[in-house]
């Protein structure tokens, strides 16, 4: 009962916190911008993430038994996948619109334009679809003939492939060259970006600055805390550790309630637009 409603608290806010956030940015206009584009696209994603794993979870707690059928474990894993890898890559061009609106602010609409955003937009969407559907193909190819437990609270690539009855060696080398470099190569062109922005900033010391370094103080916190789960998980050899569930809970679990959470308490914009909804639904209620 206590994991059930912890889970279900977290879940609850999970869906709370960031679908006002997509119904803030679309509803106020001032908050039309590149930066709130992908910001809404962040908790859309960060909803869908969730909702792939959480539920599942949710019942098994009171399952004696914690059955899934092999298709819908097959399809869980082809959207932890598909949010998972679309997110990374969401970072990644979130770091790089904070590079343009930092160190080149002049050309900044010019070089991330709508039509440039829409570019980008169905890139990562691209992407995300092309990784889940080749890591999803790579895995049910192989023959599963004996066990059929997995030691973790959701179905993903590691812990399934070593349920198959023939060597995964290849398997194994082809997710941490793919999904491992992806955290990595995205994880260090993040950690560059804002390298620059700080020294850019470093002799400007002003409000705006502030306020800067603020919303990438924040963004730095959540590429840490999710790229740091794809890192530990994806970067070795697909070995069960004890650290792994716990790891994983975590990655479903929490990470997509900070993005609420860190964006809402640390950003004036969201929250003022936020007060400004609640007030006209206050004054049509009256």
């Amino acid at each position: 009962m206590v994991v059930f409603f912890m889970f279900l608290t977290f879940y609850v806010l999970t869906l709370v916190g960031n679908i006002l956030i997509v119904i803030t940015i679309i509803y106020d206009r001032r908050l039309h911008t590149p930066m709130y584009f992908f910001l809404s696209n962040l908790s859309f994603i960060d909803v869908c993430h969730s909702t792939v794993t959480v539920p599942k979870m949710l019942r098994d707690t009171f399952s004696e038994e914690k059955f899934i059928p092999f298709d819908a474990c097959v399809v869980q894993m082809f959207f932890l996948h598909l949010f998972a890898c679309t997110e990374i890559f969401l970072l990644t061009v979130m770091a790089y619109d904070r590079y343009v609106a930092i160190c080149k602010p002049l050309q900044y609409m010019t070089i991330m334009n709508w039509k440039v955003c829409m570019i980008l937009g169905g890139a990562m969407w691209t992407a995300g679809t092309i990784h889940s559907i080749s890591f999803t193909s790579l895995t049910i190819s192989l023959p599963y003939c004996g066990p059929d437990e997995i030691d973790n609270f959701f179905c993903d690539v590691p812990q399934v492939i070593e349920l198959a009855c023939t060597d995964t060696h290849i398997i194994e080398i082809l997710i941490v060259s793919n999904s491992g470099m992806i955290s990595m190569v995205c994880f260090v062109i993040i950690v560059v970006s804002y390298a620059v922005i700080l020294v850019s900033l470093r002799q400007q010391i002003s409000e705006g600055k502030r306020r800067a370094l603020s919303t990438c103080a924040a963004h730095l916190t959540v590429v840490t805390l999710f790229l740091g789960h794809c890192i530990f998980i994806y970067s070795r050899p697909s070995i069960s550790l004890p650290e792994d569930k716990i790891v994983s809970a975590f990655f479903t679990v929490i990470t997509p309630l900070l993005n609420p959470v860190i964006y809402t308490l640390r950003n004036e914009d969201i929250k003022n637009a936020l007060n400004k909804l609640i007030r006209k639904k206050e004054i049509k209620e009256k």
